[in-house]
């Protein structure tokens, strides 16, 4: 029968090569629909795909009748593409390889020249010469699969599967694109799976499973292509998930009364026993399935898997009966390996020493060939990730052009609208923070209001007490002398002036608290408009110096994305000079940052507050992802520690400019003012505070920032009654306290 095949294919091959003529000059393709010749190579492709039996007849007709003379260039390698396809879609050899050859260099010149012009060609023109493209590839691959090319096999099928990924998008593939894209993902998973590589296989599965929802001349093969993936997960030790496919398979199935059927339930009684769903379950399936097994090969498959059950079990006289017949008899190499295996084993807990010793040479043997084997797979493995490199820069490729298309009609607004966000949050800011000072100093302003209404008060009452006082004591000494009389007068005269005096004093004391206080926030407002000045100043030269310029010249013009990978790309990834040099600029500029960044946290790291200066300039987390040759997910994690380490509230980049902002300066209060604040205060309190209390405020003017020990050693008195005083005086409103006590200062109120 072989022999009778090989004849046929022959006699194709040499009726085409004798009857179509020579390729003419021109190697343009013919326009769509013209010509006899043309659109029976149309009707006989249109065919293949549901009758190939029928098509096959048709091209055996054509290619010994005369239109075979009108081929043109075109149209002669078209029909060498389907004289291959057709042999191998009824299971004869592919004996027409010189001219599949020429065929698929044909077709990769037309499909990277014309068929990608748009202008030269039509959409549908170009759709057609890159489909041919993509066939002769995969039928050049099975040609290298029948001879035992396996690597130069997969490297065709994944050039076929580029191909069309590269032209055709996923959502419009349907019809014979859809049922190709099947039989290039189909063939590949077993290719693959022969080879042990699961996750390729598997991966190839679900894209064939994807075509076959897609088209509904291929739901037939839904059950096939779950078996097969549910196989790469068992070999992988997925026992649950394999269990999963083997169900799908099943529940899809028309018919039980088939070999597929019967691979399915077996495969997945394997697996209730590995997951500990009962023993006796799975024994009847697979022995039900041997009963009804149509070939030696399945008997033995299911001897095989019965064996393996009965070894784990310990049942080593059942498991012997069933794996005996394996290793003797069976064909499949695999098969016999592993019955081989788990025979050495129990010979050689029989003390069987001949039999094991022949199962330890069968090994043996087996192991010699393993080492080229392993040297395919390394390339196989090699071939599939080069196609998924391709596949992923082709379609960030796609995103990219995508985005910068769209990007480029809304940048400049955007910028512009950036640009002015930037200069209103910065007003705002400024704004934001001289409305807190003005809140704070009407709210000083307004207690002292407050002091002064409750000291006009306090006056009037002791005078109208004072009067109610005289009164009845000049009634009580009506019957004094005169003389009597006027002294009493004359000391009641000297006590009201002198209450006079000190309400006087006291009032002009708060009016120039009042008064002091209102020259402190002028003083405010004009300090932090220099301090806005200061910081957009340091800013702009820190953003000029040559290596800030540097880094941004690096990144104008890129579009950098949150996509987790990582460039390796000199041209952008800056060295370790370039990171000593930015970290000068920031301490020339910003004095003491880093210093201020450790304050905060002393574990900080060199990285850290290198991403800190690479913040400082503004930069988004995948641009220095970019400039670091690190991913994004990986700056993303350093941010997500360093904003655990510094306790914040708040975002790094926005912590980072902060305090930036602060080492540019800080509204503080002047001596002169400190002094006019000391002066005023004495004059304040002399007259309500007495002793100790007294003592204190003075020494808080004179230093805010002096602790309880310190006051309670400079007073030479035991800290414990300090710390009583510092609380009545807190209590009194005479001081407060700002901040903590580590860091804190304390404030006399006026």
């Amino acid at each position: 029968m072989k022999i009778r095949v090989y004849i046929i294919g022959f006699l194709i091959v040499m009726a085409v090569m004798g009857s179509c003529k020579p390729p003419q000059a021109s190697p343009r393709p013919s326009p769509e629909g013209e010509g006899e010749a043309y659109r029976t190579l149309e009707e006989i492709d249109s065919l293949m795909w549901e009758r190939a039996d029928s098509a096959f007849a048709m091209l055996q007709a054509l290619v010994v009748s005369p239109m075979a003379d009108s081929l043109d260039e075109f149209e002669e390698h078209y029909c060498q593409l389907l004289i291959s396809e057709l042999l191998y879609k009824n299971y004869y050899a592919q004996s027409n390889r010189e001219n599949l050859l020429k065929a698929v260099g044909y077709f990769d010149s037309l499909a990277m020249t014309d068929g990608w012009d748009a202008e030269k060609h039509n959409a549908s023109l170009q759709e057609r010469n890159v489909f041919l493209d993509a066939r002769s590839h995969y039928i050049n691959g099975a040609g290298l699969y029948e001879k035992g090319s396996v690597v130069e096999a997969c490297a065709e099928y994944l050039k076929a599967l580029e191909i069309m990924e590269n032209w055709c998008d996923e959502n419009e593939l349907a019809g014979k694109k859809v049922i190709f894209m099947f039989y290039t993902y189909n063939r590949l998973l077993e290719l693959f799976s022969a080879q042990f590589m699961m996750d390729p296989a598997i991966a190839c599965g679900e894209r064939a499973l994807t075509c076959c929802q897609k088209e509904p001349s291929l739901f037939n093969k839904i059950s096939n292509i779950n078996v097969h993936i549910g196989k790469q997960y068992d070999k992988k030790g997925q026992n649950a998930e394999a269990r999963q496919y083997y169900i799908s398979a099943i529940e899809s199935m028309a018919s039980t009364d088939n070999l597929l059927y019967r691979d399915a339930t077996s495969a997945k009684a394997l697996c209730d026993y590995q997951l500990g769903y009962g023993l006796e379950q799975s024994i009847a399936v697979l022995k039900n399935n041997l009963s009804n097994a149509s070939s030696e090969m399945e008997r033995f498959t299911r001897f095989m898997t019965i064996g393996y059950i009965y070894y784990e079990e310990g049942v080593l006289d059942s498991a012997m009966a069933y794996l005996e017949p394996v290793f003797l008899n069976a064909e499949n190499q695999l098969s016999k390996v592993k019955s081989a295996e788990y025979l050495y084993v129990i010979y050689d807990r029989l003390g069987d020493k001949g039999k094991s010793d022949e199962c330890m040479r069968f090994l043996a043997e087996y192991k010699k060939s393993e080492g080229e084997s392993k040297a395919m797979v390394s390339l196989l493995e090699n071939l599939y990730q080069d196609y998924q490199n391709r596949k992923w820069e082709k379609r960030a490729e796609i995103s990219r052009q995508t985005t910068i298309k769209k990007a480029i009609g809304i940048i400049i607004p955007i910028t512009l609208a950036v640009a002015l966000a930037i200069v209103v949050l910065a007003k705002n800011k400024s704004k934001k923070l001289l409305e807190k000072q003005q809140a704070e100093a009407d709210k000083v302003l307004e207690e002292a209001e407050q002091r002064l209404k409750e000291v006009e008060r306090k006056h009037q009452q002791w005078m109208a007490e004072a009067k109610e006082r005289h009164a009845e004591e000049l009634m009580a000494q009506r019957d004094m002398s005169e003389k009597e009389i006027e002294k009493t007068k004359e000391r009641h005269t000297k006590e009201l002036e002198a209450e006079r005096e000190a309400y006087q004093k006291e009032r002009e004391a708060l009016r120039q608290i009042l008064q002091s206080k209102e020259e402190q926030v002028r003083d405010l407002e004009m300090t932090l408009s220099q301090q806005q000045e200061e910081i957009v100043r340091r800013r702009e030269a820190f953003l000029k110096e040559p290596v800030c310029k540097r880094i941004n010249d690096l990144l104008h013009g890129r579009h950098i994305t949150t996509r987790d990978t990582s460039y390796q790309h000199d041209d952008i990834t800056l060295k370790e000079k370039d990171f000593k040099q930015l970290k000068e600029a920031v301490e020339r500029h910003f004095e003491g940052f880093d210093a201020a960044l450790s304050g905060r946290c002393p574990s900080l790291k060199h990285n850290d507050l290198t991403l800190c200066h690479l913040y400082l300039m503004g930069l988004s987390e995948g641009e220095i992802a970019a400039l670091r040759s690190r991913t994004y997910s990986g700056i993303k994690k350093q941010n997500e520690s360093l904003h655990e380490k510094l306790g914040l509230d708040e975002g790094v980049a926005a912590y980072v400019l902060r305090v930036a902002e602060d080492l540019c300066g800080t509204p503080t209060r002047s001596i002169s003012q400190n002094s006019t604040l000391k002066g005023t205060l004495k004059s304040t309190w002399s007259e309500t505070l007495k002793g100790t209390q007294k003592k204190i405020v003075e020494i808080i003017i004179n230093n805010p920032n002096v602790t309880i020990p310190q006051v309670a050693e400079q007073l030479d008195l035991n800290p414990r009654g300090i710390a009583k005083h510092f609380k009545a005086l807190q209590e009194k409103g005479v001081i407060r306290r700002i901040g903590p006590d580590k860091g804190g200062h304390w404030e006399v109120m006026g």
